[in-house]
């Protein structure tokens, strides 16, 4: 067995661990000290903003690339936005002269894994930038793509476990949410909070499924 596959085996064991108990009720939560994207508007702001959305039928993936929202781009010094991200995401992070994060750890909301290592660690996306260019980016500048793309002001990215990031894929809360339900408010509030801002339309089914989250929160 190659040891990038008993890594990928590895990574995936403790996600569906993870998951399991995230189920159940019996995980832990993160850390106190933890850090966090940007606060989302609040449960009520989230259901006007929903209000104020755009409802239309999704557009086409026809055109898209991820090349046309341009990302990870500079920060500060030779820190790039995913840097950043590790950084302000994790808990004793330390960085290389590089900005490389070297160690540290970092708790993964979306299914409640803590991971060890960095590369076990994607950014997520929360509106995925395939599902922003069927609701509306497709006619913006690459200069507004890419920053949405690289937003650290509103609560857009976020670092979570590689894997479930992957499984997310570009699907939208009527097809995905994370595992945790516990999370799924903050998720709900996190997503309108960014389509919001960014003027993105939704679609009838996306708008129901955020309405019956946020109807709970």
């Amino acid at each position: 067995m190659s040891r990038v596959y008993a890594r990928h085996l590895r990574r995936t064991a403790v996600a569906v661990a993870a998951s399991a108990l995230a189920a159940t009720g019996l995980l832990a939560t993160a850390p106190a000290a933890q850090a966090a994207p940007p606060t989302p508007v609040s449960a009520a702001t989230a259901r006007s903003y929903l209000s104020q959305l755009t409802v239309a039928a999704e557009g086409s993936s026809s055109g898209y690339s991820r090349d046309l929202f341009p990302h990870w781009i500079t920060q500060s010094g030779a820190c790039n936005t995913r840097e950043v991200v590790l950084k302000r995401d994790g808990s004793n992070v330390q960085q290389d002269s590089s900005c490389a994060a070297v160690s540290g750890s970092w708790f993964s909301p979306y299914d409640g894994a803590t991971w060890s290592a960095a590369s076990d660690v994607d950014i997520d996306h929360v509106v995925p930038l395939a599902e922003a260019w069927r609701s509306g980016a497709n006619s913006w500048s690459t200069s507004t793509r890419q920053a949405f793309a690289n937003d650290l002001t509103r609560p857009q990215l976020i670092a979570v476990t590689d894997n479930v990031n992957q499984s997310k894929g570009d699907q939208d809360p009527a097809d995905w949410m994370p595992s945790v339900s516990s999370y799924r408010c903050v998720y709900a509030r996190m997503w309108v909070h960014t389509k919001h801002h960014w003027n993105l339309k939704v679609d009838s089914a996306e708008k129901s499924a955020l309405q019956s989250v946020l109807n709970g929160c």
